[in-house]
Protein backbone atom coordinates (compact mmCIF):
# COMPACT_ATOMS: atom_id res chain seq x y z
CA UNK A 1 0.00 0.00 0.00
CA UNK A 2 3.28 2.20 0.96
CA UNK A 3 4.73 1.54 -2.51
CA UNK A 4 1.26 2.29 -4.35
CA UNK A 5 1.15 5.77 -2.75
CA UNK A 6 4.68 6.51 -3.20
CA UNK A 7 4.03 5.82 -6.99
CA UNK A 8 1.22 7.89 -7.20
CA UNK A 9 2.51 10.73 -5.44
CA UNK A 10 5.90 10.31 -7.39
CA UNK A 11 4.09 10.30 -10.64
CA UNK A 12 1.93 13.22 -9.43
CA UNK A 13 5.19 15.15 -8.75
CA UNK A 14 6.73 14.21 -12.24
CA UNK A 15 3.27 14.90 -14.12
CA UNK A 16 3.62 18.80 -11.63
CA UNK A 17 7.16 19.57 -13.03
CA UNK A 18 6.67 18.53 -16.59
CA UNK A 19 3.51 21.01 -16.58
CA UNK A 20 5.28 23.60 -15.27
CA UNK A 21 8.14 23.32 -17.61
CA UNK A 22 5.45 23.00 -20.69
CA UNK A 23 4.00 25.87 -19.86
CA UNK A 24 7.01 27.69 -19.50
CA UNK A 25 8.37 26.82 -22.77
CA UNK A 26 4.90 27.67 -24.15
CA UNK A 27 4.07 31.03 -22.38
CA UNK A 28 5.73 33.43 -24.76
CA UNK A 29 4.42 31.52 -27.87
CA UNK A 30 1.04 32.03 -26.53
CA UNK A 31 2.18 35.91 -25.94
CA UNK A 32 3.49 36.35 -29.52
CA UNK A 33 0.18 34.64 -30.81
CA UNK A 34 -1.82 37.14 -28.32
CA UNK A 35 -0.21 40.07 -29.90
CA UNK A 36 -0.44 39.28 -33.21
CA UNK A 37 -4.49 38.73 -32.65
CA UNK A 38 -4.68 41.99 -30.87
CA UNK A 39 -5.85 45.42 -32.17
CA UNK A 40 -4.08 47.77 -29.87
CA UNK A 41 -0.81 47.37 -28.60
CA UNK A 42 -1.89 48.53 -25.54
CA UNK A 43 -3.68 45.26 -24.75
CA UNK A 44 -0.29 43.86 -24.44
CA UNK A 45 0.92 45.83 -21.44
CA UNK A 46 -2.77 45.79 -19.45
CA UNK A 47 -2.52 44.00 -16.15
CA UNK A 48 -3.58 41.30 -15.13
CA UNK A 49 -3.30 40.19 -18.39
CA UNK A 50 -5.55 38.08 -20.45
CA UNK A 51 -5.16 35.00 -22.45
CA UNK A 52 -7.01 36.62 -25.96
CA UNK A 53 -7.59 39.97 -26.38
CA UNK A 54 -11.29 41.44 -25.88
CA UNK A 55 -11.97 42.11 -29.71
CA UNK A 56 -9.36 39.71 -31.35
CA UNK A 57 -8.44 40.94 -35.11
CA UNK A 58 -6.27 38.93 -38.55
CA UNK A 59 -5.68 42.52 -39.74
CA UNK A 60 -1.73 42.32 -38.61
CA UNK A 61 -1.18 39.61 -40.31
CA UNK A 62 -2.04 41.71 -43.47
CA UNK A 63 -0.49 44.64 -42.45
CA UNK A 64 3.05 42.35 -42.66
CA UNK A 65 3.23 42.07 -46.19
CA UNK A 66 2.21 45.73 -46.99
CA UNK A 67 4.94 46.71 -44.81
CA UNK A 68 7.97 44.59 -46.15
CA UNK A 69 8.40 41.51 -48.92
CA UNK A 70 7.64 38.98 -46.68
CA UNK A 71 6.52 36.02 -48.86
CA UNK A 72 9.99 37.04 -50.93
CA UNK A 73 11.19 36.56 -47.79
CA UNK A 74 9.92 33.42 -47.36
CA UNK A 75 10.57 32.12 -50.53
CA UNK A 76 14.82 32.89 -49.67
CA UNK A 77 14.84 31.02 -46.26
CA UNK A 78 12.64 27.54 -48.61
CA UNK A 79 15.30 27.78 -51.31
CA UNK A 80 18.20 28.27 -48.40
CA UNK A 81 17.16 25.53 -45.96
CA UNK A 82 15.86 22.91 -48.36
CA UNK A 83 18.76 23.16 -50.97
CA UNK A 84 21.29 22.66 -47.83
CA UNK A 85 19.03 20.46 -46.15
CA UNK A 86 18.96 17.80 -49.27
CA UNK A 87 22.38 18.54 -49.72
CA UNK A 88 23.63 17.76 -46.17
CA UNK A 89 21.32 14.77 -46.40
CA UNK A 90 23.63 13.48 -49.32
CA UNK A 91 27.06 14.71 -48.08
CA UNK A 92 26.36 13.55 -44.11
CA UNK A 93 25.32 10.33 -45.01
CA UNK A 94 28.00 8.83 -47.20
CA UNK A 95 30.91 10.75 -45.01
CA UNK A 96 29.11 8.84 -42.06
CA UNK A 97 28.64 5.36 -43.95
CA UNK A 98 32.37 6.22 -44.48
CA UNK A 99 33.74 7.06 -41.01
CA UNK A 100 31.26 4.21 -39.84
CA UNK A 101 32.25 0.95 -41.81
CA UNK A 102 35.38 1.56 -44.09
CA UNK A 103 39.16 1.51 -42.82
CA UNK A 104 41.40 3.87 -44.94
CA UNK A 105 44.81 6.14 -44.10
CA UNK A 106 43.98 8.52 -42.30
CA UNK A 107 40.57 7.85 -40.96
CA UNK A 108 41.18 8.62 -37.22
CA UNK A 109 42.64 11.94 -38.01
CA UNK A 110 40.41 12.90 -40.69
CA UNK A 111 37.41 11.86 -37.92
CA UNK A 112 38.63 13.76 -35.24
CA UNK A 113 39.61 17.25 -37.31
CA UNK A 114 35.27 16.77 -38.10
CA UNK A 115 34.70 16.89 -34.21
CA UNK A 116 36.77 19.60 -33.93
CA UNK A 117 35.34 21.71 -35.99
CA UNK A 118 32.12 21.40 -34.36
CA UNK A 119 34.10 23.28 -31.39
CA UNK A 120 34.76 25.93 -33.70
CA UNK A 121 32.03 28.83 -33.41
CA UNK A 122 30.99 30.43 -36.89
CA UNK A 123 32.17 33.57 -35.37
CA UNK A 124 35.27 33.13 -36.14
CA UNK A 125 34.94 32.15 -39.17
CA UNK A 126 32.32 34.68 -40.53
CA UNK A 127 35.16 37.17 -41.83
CA UNK A 128 37.14 34.69 -44.03
CA UNK A 129 34.06 33.13 -45.57
CA UNK A 130 33.15 36.20 -46.31
CA UNK A 131 36.10 37.00 -48.22
CA UNK A 132 35.74 33.88 -49.82
CA UNK A 133 32.57 34.57 -50.92
CA UNK A 134 33.14 38.23 -52.11
CA UNK A 135 36.27 36.73 -54.37
CA UNK A 136 33.82 34.36 -55.50
CA UNK A 137 31.43 37.31 -56.33
CA UNK A 138 28.71 35.54 -54.77
CA UNK A 139 28.01 37.85 -52.14
CA UNK A 140 24.44 39.09 -52.53
CA UNK A 141 23.12 36.37 -53.75
CA UNK A 142 21.54 33.15 -51.82
CA UNK A 143 24.78 30.63 -52.73
CA UNK A 144 26.25 32.89 -50.42
CA UNK A 145 24.00 31.42 -48.08
CA UNK A 146 23.96 27.73 -49.29
CA UNK A 147 27.20 26.71 -50.13
CA UNK A 148 28.92 27.25 -46.76
CA UNK A 149 26.14 24.65 -45.22
CA UNK A 150 26.58 22.05 -47.84
CA UNK A 151 28.37 19.69 -45.24
CA UNK A 152 27.96 19.63 -41.53
CA UNK A 153 29.96 18.09 -39.02
CA UNK A 154 27.36 17.32 -36.40
CA UNK A 155 25.25 15.63 -39.39
CA UNK A 156 28.32 13.37 -40.14
CA UNK A 157 28.70 12.49 -36.65
CA UNK A 158 25.11 11.99 -36.17
CA UNK A 159 24.56 9.85 -39.26
CA UNK A 160 28.32 7.89 -38.46
CA UNK A 161 27.16 6.93 -34.99
CA UNK A 162 23.89 5.53 -36.06
CA UNK A 163 25.56 3.12 -39.47
CA UNK A 164 27.71 2.41 -36.30
CA UNK A 165 24.33 0.85 -34.37
CA UNK A 166 23.30 -1.11 -37.54
CA UNK A 167 24.62 -4.69 -37.09
CA UNK A 168 27.02 -5.43 -39.69
CA UNK A 169 25.41 -8.91 -40.18
CA UNK A 170 23.16 -6.69 -42.57
CA UNK A 171 25.58 -5.65 -44.75
CA UNK A 172 27.94 -9.16 -45.05
CA UNK A 173 24.17 -10.81 -46.34
CA UNK A 174 24.24 -8.51 -49.04
CA UNK A 175 28.02 -9.33 -49.39
CA UNK A 176 27.03 -12.89 -50.07
CA UNK A 177 24.24 -11.99 -52.48
CA UNK A 178 26.91 -9.95 -54.67
CA UNK A 179 26.14 -6.48 -53.56
CA UNK A 180 28.87 -3.91 -53.78
CA UNK A 181 29.38 -0.77 -52.03
CA UNK A 182 27.39 1.14 -53.03
CA UNK A 183 24.07 -1.06 -53.79
CA UNK A 184 24.37 -1.85 -49.86
CA UNK A 185 24.61 1.65 -49.14
CA UNK A 186 21.43 2.35 -51.11
CA UNK A 187 19.63 -0.43 -50.53
CA UNK A 188 19.97 -1.66 -47.14
CA UNK A 189 22.21 0.94 -45.29
CA UNK A 190 19.74 4.01 -46.25
CA UNK A 191 16.27 2.48 -46.05
CA UNK A 192 16.73 1.58 -42.01
CA UNK A 193 18.26 5.09 -41.87
CA UNK A 194 14.57 6.92 -41.44
CA UNK A 195 14.41 8.31 -38.53
CA UNK A 196 18.54 9.16 -38.61
CA UNK A 197 17.51 10.86 -41.82
CA UNK A 198 14.40 12.83 -40.79
CA UNK A 199 16.52 14.02 -37.35
CA UNK A 200 18.98 15.39 -39.17
CA UNK A 201 16.89 16.81 -41.93
CA UNK A 202 14.41 18.23 -39.38
CA UNK A 203 17.47 20.10 -37.47
CA UNK A 204 19.11 21.32 -40.55
CA UNK A 205 16.02 22.99 -41.89
CA UNK A 206 15.13 24.97 -38.51
CA UNK A 207 18.96 25.83 -38.10
CA UNK A 208 19.13 27.66 -41.70
CA UNK A 209 15.49 28.77 -41.25
CA UNK A 210 16.41 30.28 -38.32
CA UNK A 211 19.82 31.75 -38.89
CA UNK A 212 20.69 35.38 -39.00
CA UNK A 213 23.95 36.18 -38.83
CA UNK A 214 25.30 34.64 -42.00
CA UNK A 215 22.54 36.48 -44.19
CA UNK A 216 23.02 39.53 -42.08
CA UNK A 217 27.22 39.43 -43.26
CA UNK A 218 26.50 38.19 -46.52
CA UNK A 219 23.25 40.04 -47.84
CA UNK A 220 22.65 43.61 -48.37
CA UNK A 221 20.03 43.80 -51.12
CA UNK A 222 16.87 43.34 -49.42
CA UNK A 223 15.12 41.60 -52.04
CA UNK A 224 17.30 38.94 -51.44
CA UNK A 225 17.17 38.58 -47.28
CA UNK A 226 15.79 35.62 -45.96
CA UNK A 227 13.07 35.64 -43.16
CA UNK A 228 14.95 36.48 -40.07
CA UNK A 229 16.54 39.32 -41.56
CA UNK A 230 13.23 40.39 -42.78
CA UNK A 231 11.65 40.10 -39.13
CA UNK A 232 14.72 42.36 -37.76
CA UNK A 233 13.73 44.78 -40.89
CA UNK A 234 10.04 44.81 -39.68
CA UNK A 235 10.77 45.86 -36.58
CA UNK A 236 13.67 48.35 -37.31
CA UNK A 237 13.75 50.00 -40.95
CA UNK A 238 10.34 49.43 -41.97
CA UNK A 239 8.45 49.74 -38.60
CA UNK A 240 5.31 51.38 -38.28
CA UNK A 241 5.85 51.13 -34.24
CA UNK A 242 2.97 48.45 -34.27
CA UNK A 243 4.04 45.59 -31.99
CA UNK A 244 1.20 43.15 -33.20
CA UNK A 245 2.24 43.59 -37.01
CA UNK A 246 5.80 42.01 -35.66
CA UNK A 247 4.19 39.36 -33.46
CA UNK A 248 2.01 38.58 -36.69
CA UNK A 249 5.51 38.18 -38.69
CA UNK A 250 7.17 36.40 -35.82
CA UNK A 251 3.49 34.09 -35.40
CA UNK A 252 4.44 33.33 -39.49
CA UNK A 253 7.70 32.35 -39.45
CA UNK A 254 7.01 29.92 -36.53
CA UNK A 255 4.14 27.95 -37.67
CA UNK A 256 6.13 25.94 -40.51
CA UNK A 257 9.27 24.73 -38.80
CA UNK A 258 6.34 24.19 -35.61
CA UNK A 259 4.73 21.86 -37.27
CA UNK A 260 7.17 19.71 -39.06
CA UNK A 261 8.66 19.59 -35.74
CA UNK A 262 5.71 18.32 -33.85
CA UNK A 263 5.09 15.58 -37.17
CA UNK A 264 8.46 14.32 -36.73
CA UNK A 265 9.56 14.70 -32.91
CA UNK A 266 9.16 10.85 -32.89
CA UNK A 267 11.63 10.05 -35.32
CA UNK A 268 14.22 13.05 -33.52
CA UNK A 269 14.07 11.27 -29.78
CA UNK A 270 14.35 7.36 -31.26
CA UNK A 271 17.37 8.36 -33.81
CA UNK A 272 19.36 10.16 -30.85
CA UNK A 273 18.87 7.76 -28.50
CA UNK A 274 20.10 4.91 -30.90
CA UNK A 275 22.78 7.21 -31.87
CA UNK A 276 24.76 6.65 -28.62
CA UNK A 277 24.26 3.09 -28.31
CA UNK A 278 27.80 2.62 -29.69
CA UNK A 279 30.65 4.39 -30.21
Amino acid sequence: MRTTTATVLSRILVFAVLGIAALAIIAPFLWIFRGAISPTDAELYQLPPTLFPADPTLENFGKVATQVPYFRFILNSLIVSTTITAAQLITCSTAGYAFARFDFPGKGIAFAVVIGSLMIPIQVTIVPLFLVMSKLQLTNTLWSLILPGVFSAFGIFLLRQHFLSLPRELEEAATIDGAGHVRTFFQVMLPLSGPALATLGILTFTYWWNDLLLPLVMINDTETQTLPVGLVLLAGRFSTGSLGTIAAGITLAIIPVLIVFLIAQRSIVQSIASSGLKL
